[in-house]
């Protein structure tokens, strides 16, 4: 397995295709993103703020460092070591943040846009249809706006080098995980999903160091996903995860990290937020490895296209 320097096994810093840290970017291009990405992470007091900044990003701009700490119930300095988690240097930077994105956000509205909306138990059908899809589009940009490329192709790289790939999902998530595989396989690839807690440990138990791991998780805290990649690990597999938040224990577990930034509401659980979003993500890895033997990828294409072009019915009978 060829091992890059961008982040692979380096394990006192995860390289993160996705949320910028402070060491990756210097600053968030969209704070209420990397808020969204850290916020299972913070303690108590600092989430307390986390929240109050995500429910009303505008407000945030007319408070002081005084007013925030007292509405979050907690101290200025817990105020300062939030903004520091969250990729400022304190207080001003994040309102300077905000008001950027706020500005933005009030011009997409402008312009028809459907930003920050909730379903409610009062919304017709047809309204509910426009704003599954504002959200949806809305955890594609926000995803794809904060890739990081470099570490992205160095998932493609480890990829399409790999003996073998494993793709590990439960629930949803192994829906995404079912998809990519049979996306590789189309190409050629060997590759498997395990949507079974039992089965993707019995699949890491015998990877080794020419292996990739791929396990997504949008909360990055399912334990039959976690322990497999942590199983792959202690083989020698290299190990990359799809999820949603930074600093999950999925994260943590594994060499190389994509997020996602899908929102959850109150009618949207983060399975249904996140499929657009991490089917983003597959669909970048997929096409990355794609391109790398392109007259391959073609041929392979045709090829099982052709295998199964027989089992469509055409002509149907009118009824």
């Amino acid at each position: 397995m060829v091992v890059t320097d961008c982040g692979v096994r380096a394990r006192e810093g995860i390289a993160v295709a996705g949320f910028s840290s402070t060491e990756q970017t210097g600053s968030p291009s969209s704070p209420t993103v990397t808020i969204r990405s850290i916020l299972p992470s913070l303690p108590p007091a600092e989430r307390r703020v986390a929240e109050r900044v995500l429910t009303h990003p505008g407000e945030v701009l007319f408070l002081s460092i005084g007013a925030i700490a007292q509405e979050a119930a907690t101290s200025e300095a817990t105020v300062v070591r939030f903004c520091k988690k969250a990729g400022f240097d304190g207080y001003p930077g994040l309102r300077l943040a905000l008001a950027s994105e706020v500005g933005r956000s009030t011009a997409e509205n402008r312009s028809g846009s459907v930003v920050g909306i909730e379903i409610g138990p009062d919304d017709s059908l047809g309204e509910v249809v426009v704003k599954v899809g504002a959200l949806d589009a809305q955890a594609i940009a926000d995803t794809v706006e904060h890739l990081n490329i470099e570490v992205l192709a160095s998932v493609v790289e480890l990829v399409t080098g790999a003996r073998r790939i494993e793709l590990y999902g439960i629930g949803a998530s192994g829906l995404v995980a079912i998809d990519l595989e049979q996306k590789l396989r189309r190409i050629g690839l060997p590759s498997a999903a395990s949507i079974d807690g039992h089965a993707a440990l019995t699949s890491a138990a015998v990877s080794s160091a020419d292996d990739v791991v791929l396990a997504i998780s949008h909360s990055g805290q399912t334990l039959d996903v976690i322990e497999p990649v942590e199983q792959a690990r202690s083989q020698g597999a290299t190990t990359v995860a799809i999820t949603n938040y930074l600093h999950s224990p999925l994260a943590e577990a594994a060499d190389l990290v994509l997020t996602t930034a899908a929102r959850e509401s109150a009618l949207r659980s983060g399975a249904m937020a996140s499929r657009a979003a991490q089917l983003t993500v597959v669909d970048c890895v997929f096409i990355g490895v794609a391109q790398r033997n392109y007259e391959d990828t073609l041929v392979a294409l045709d090829r099982t296209y052709a295998a199964v072009r027989g089992r469509r019915r055409t002509n149907a009978r009118p009824r």
